[in-house]
């Protein structure tokens, strides 16, 4: 079996297709092709040329808007800045400050009010806890370093795993 080579020793042939109906192409055409200065290459340069022309062209228009966008936006916030100075002895930065620490404020109370009507269904182990804390107390410690905490990190792991197998018993049984 392994005797012979396995691939021919003599290079393929060339074979040529031969259509049984004759390609004609007009003369046109032909006279066209044979008589056009570019390549296939120039061809593609020009066209990548009008290609890049194209975007250049859009980005300018799209660059343009946002700029007049930009403008706009300016003019809105220089009148809304005015208007509040008029209204009101403080200044606007300062007010509108205001208004965005109210709101943040407003949203973290909301966020705690919801997350304590969740309800937990079971306390966490002790012993997960302890471990969680002692994987966070090395990454602050090590920040620069984290990858020294990989002690920590499997004590970590295992007792999840402990917890995941009482829980599985738990579900199963």
């Amino acid at each position: 079996m392994g005797s012979g080579s396995s691939k021919p020793d003599t290079s393929p042939k060339t074979q040529v297709w031969t259509s049984e109906t004759p390609v004609r192409f007009s003369q046109g055409l032909v006279d066209s092709l044979q008589s056009s200065p570019d390549s296939d290459s120039t061809r593609s340069k020009t066209l990548e040329l009008h290609i890049q022309a194209r975007v250049a062209e859009e980005l300018k228009q799209l660059q343009d808007r946002a700029a007049k966008d930009f403008e706009a936006l300016q003019a809105k916030i220089s009148a809304a800045e005015e208007s509040q100075k008029k209204d009101q002895p403080k200044s606007a930065g300062d007010s509108l400050r205001e208004l965005g620490r109210e709101a943040v404020q407003n949203d973290v109370q909301q966020l705690r009010k919801k997350l304590e009507q969740r309800k937990k269904l079971a306390d966490i182990d002790e012993s997960v806890e302890s471990a969680k804390s002692a994987v966070v107390k090395c990454l602050r410690d090590n920040d620069r370093r984290p990858l020294d905490c990989w002690k920590e990190v499997e004590t970590f792991k295992a007792e999840v795993r402990k917890l995941e197998g009482t829980w599985v018993e738990k579900v199963v049984r």
